[in-house]
């Protein structure tokens, strides 16, 4: 039997089968497992044959068990990889799966993990994270996604909105292809650092006419822009040329991040770099400070920061105080809740959590976070709600009573 699988591919390293999914996460699998399935051999980089015509069940279940101990290649950070097998529903969580705000933006999240290290990070995200990730197959995200447009059934956009970099996701073209073939999405939207992006990928994802790119580019001095992504390799003349290719072919949103003591002197020659540019609107942000972020210094006052908006409109004649309007953003229906804030839930422990020594529940086809709780696989567990808006829920074990 022949098996071949697109997004995995097979090495072979001493005495084990290395295994990589979606070119960033990777597992290995001891050969001696292997040859218990039946005699083997690569054909290629994504085909593995057996003498054995029953093999698939047996090596799925052998991929399933390893997955368990997927690494991030960038990191060495754990990784959970939700498939359609993996009892992990995609609503409930804000780091993976679709979060849906009851408005006309649908957010997706297909992977979490960062090839930069930005000072302004929410949840300190990049090469120097230790968080666990996760990644989701393209086809599931796309059949649950469809659930939810046909229950709000009206137009609507959908944002790729990760923690991280989105293009770091191997099937990213092609889960934006599909995207682009849904008749009541609207409108796609994608936040990238720009970094991984060349011109043939900006033509190839041209051709989706629904795709708006929203680019970060906080500094166009070199030294500054790579203190900021806390990159050496940082080549933010590079990001500036894929924003001029992208411009002529698709709309543009560049959005820096305003950080006091940092780049308030870079707002101007960003200004003056896209002024030129066709279909790009600037969309400035203030620095916020997070408790799971990196600290970038204090966040400007709201006053403060609108007060200097409008010092650039003026100067610049360029509209910067931008509305939910201007981005044509409706309330659509309320999805409904499983369970409110304070109601006690029983659920299931199904993997690690995003951040240390917290673990993902599921209980109502919904995933709930829970904080200060060692995972334990399939444990099952008594949680008290603490979180419920937006059908983001998060939890802490239930005290005994």
């Amino acid at each position: 039997m022949q098996l071949t699988y697109e997004t995995l591919a097979f090495r072979i390293e001493k005495d084990h089968l290395i295994v990589t999914l979606l070119k960033l996460f990777e597992t290995k699998i001891p050969l001696s497992e292997v040859s218990d399935i039946g005699e083997y051999h690569l054909v290629d980089v994504h085909t593995i044959k057996f003498n054995y015509n029953k093999a698939e069940l047996k090596f799925s279940y052998l991929l399933n068990k390893h997955f368990n101990q997927l690494k991030n290649k960038l990191t060495g950070n754990s990784v959970t990889y939700i498939h359609r097998n993996s009892d992990i529903p995609l609503i409930g969580n804000v780091a993976f799966g679709i979060v849906y705000r009851n408005s006309s933006i649908i957010e997706i999240k297909p992977i979490t993990s960062c090839n930069l290290n930005c000072v302004y990070c929410s949840i300190s995200e990049g090469l120097f994270s230790k968080n666990n990730d996760f990644v989701v197959e393209k086809d599931y995200l796309i059949e649950e996604l469809k659930k939810i447009i046909d229950f709000v059934d009206e137009p609507v956009e959908i944002h790729i909105g990760v923690q991280g970099e989105p293009f770091l996701y191997a099937d990213m073209t092609l889960l934006i292809e599909d995207l682009q073939k849904m008749d009541s999405v609207r409108t796609i939207s994608i936040d990238t650092n720009g970094t991984l992006l060349n011109k043939k990928m900006i033509d190839r994802l041209a051709k989706n006419d629904k795709l708006q790119m929203n680019f970060s580019l906080d500094a166009v001095d070199s030294n500054i822009a790579s203190q900021i992504a806390s990159v050496k390799s940082y080549k933010v003349k590079h990001v500036q040329e894929m924003i001029i290719y992208a411009a002529k072919k698709m709309k543009l949103i560049v959005a820096p991040v305003l950080i006091p003591g940092l780049n308030e002197d870079q707002i101007d020659k960003i200004i003056e770099f896209i002024a030129e540019l066709p279909h790009v609107t600037l969309g400035i942000q203030n620095y916020l400070s997070y408790k799971t972020g990196r600290n970038a210094g204090k966040s400007l006052p709201w006053s403060k920061f609108y007060s200097l908006l409008e010092e650039w409109e003026k100067k610049h004649d360029l509209k910067l105080k931008l509305q939910k309007e201007d981005f044509g953003i409706r309330k659509t229906k309320d999805l409904e809740k499983p369970f409110e804030t304070n109601d006690r839930v029983r659920a299931i422990l199904k993997c690690p959590g995003r951040f240390i020594g917290s673990s993902i529940a599921v209980a109502d086809d919904r995933t709930i976070s829970v904080s200060d709780c060692k995972f334990v696989k399939d444990k099952k567990v008594k949680l008290e709600i603490v979180r419920s808006k937006h059908n983001i829920f998060m939890g802490k074990l239930a005290a005994r009573t």
